[in-house]
């Protein structure tokens, strides 16, 4: 019988199947090799343009913040100009009230027959301190007072008598009363029912 030697040909298969194996082994680890290469490079760029858009976030937050801090000293500046435009309204409203309540006085006061000694306003409330000749002059002086549109609520302090000589007995007075609050105008366009 013929023998056939067949172990050449199992050891080139077995080279051949150990050949291929280290090829498929060295294809897939280059595979690997150029996978972990491609996902490097791609996170690598996706952190940097992440970096660079944290970098532009926190440059226009700068911004923000410079321009916020612009905003509230505007608007400080505004509150302290419209305070001070307040200020400046109430002394034009009120610039001319002293004098028409100086002027009032003058017209009420009755001559020859009663004298202030004082005079003053604090707030709403007006002082008015002086001496008559006798309780009918401050009793009229008193009904004027009520009747003036500048005043309100006309109120005897005090009535005291004050002799001067042995022969001139005065009266002395305290009075008390409120400026008139102003007369709201009247709406012309108002219409009537």
């Amino acid at each position: 019988m013929i023998k056939i030697n067949l172990l050449p040909f199992r050891l080139a298969r077995k080279k051949e199947n150990v050949r291929r194996q280290v090829s498929i082994f060295m294809l897939l680890l280059a595979f690997a090799a150029g996978l972990l290469y491609y996902g490097n490079s791609f996170w690598s760029d996706r952190i940097n343009d992440l970096e660079r858009e944290v970098a532009s976030l926190d440059q226009a937050l700068k911004v923000a913040m410079t321009a916020a801090q612009e905003v509230d000293r505007i608007k400080k500046e505004l509150e302290d100009l419209a305070q001070k435009m307040k200020v400046i309204g109430d002394l034009k409203a009120n610039r001319r009230e002293q004098v028409e309540l100086l002027e009032a006085m003058t017209t009420l006061v009755i001559e020859k027959r009663m004298w202030f000694t004082s005079f003053s306003v604090n707030g709403p409330t007006i002082s008015i301190k002086g001496i008559a000749l006798d309780n009918t002059t401050v009793a009229d002086f008193m009904r004027k007072l009520e009747q003036s549109k500048f005043f309100s609520t006309v109120i005897l302090g005090n009535l005291t008598k004050e002799t001067v000589s042995k022969t001139m007995n005065l009266k002395k007075f305290e009075i008390t009363c409120n400026k008139a609050l102003p007369e709201s105008p009247v709406n012309p366009k108002a219409k009537v029912s």
